[in-house]
């Protein structure tokens, strides 16, 4: 008498089904809790100003030619005098100190690092300026 076997087939899709049901729970778990969440925001209403003017800032430009001439804005500068020459640029304002860039293509890379460098000294901002 032959008995035969039946063979048991895996099916990982069954397998998976579960998984996927756990996960979809947990996605569904985290974005309904995550918009209850309300983080600590103290809510005030801001007052509306009528006449409002908006006050045209100047940016320091800083610009250093081939032959290594130093021009702040439209200003001739020497080298030795740029740090003191920015401070009294940037003056008491705290808010915009920002300061481009101009510098020759034929200029070294030690020349933008000096620049930088004393703009990192004075914490300015400094922003490079190129063309297209």
């Amino acid at each position: 008498m032959s008995v035969s076997r039946k063979r048991r087939v895996f099916h990982d899709e069954d397998a998976m089904a579960a998984m996927n049901d756990i996960m979809f729970f947990l996605m569904l778990f985290f974005l309904i809790i995550s918009t209850m969440a309300n983080p600590n925001v103290i809510k005030v209403l801001l007052p509306k100003a009528d006449n409002t003017q908006t006050v045209a800032k100047q940016p320091i430009s800083l610009t250093v030619t081939e032959d290594m001439r130093y021009y702040l804005n439209t200003e001739e500068i020497a080298k030795d005098d740029l740090e003191y020459a920015l401070t009294n640029a940037i003056g008491n304002n705290n808010t915009d100190r920002t300061v481009i860039l101009r510098l020759a293509k034929d200029l070294t890379m030690q020349d933008l690092v000096d620049v930088l460098a004393i703009g990192v000294k004075l914490d300015l901002k400094m922003v490079l300026s190129t063309t297209r």
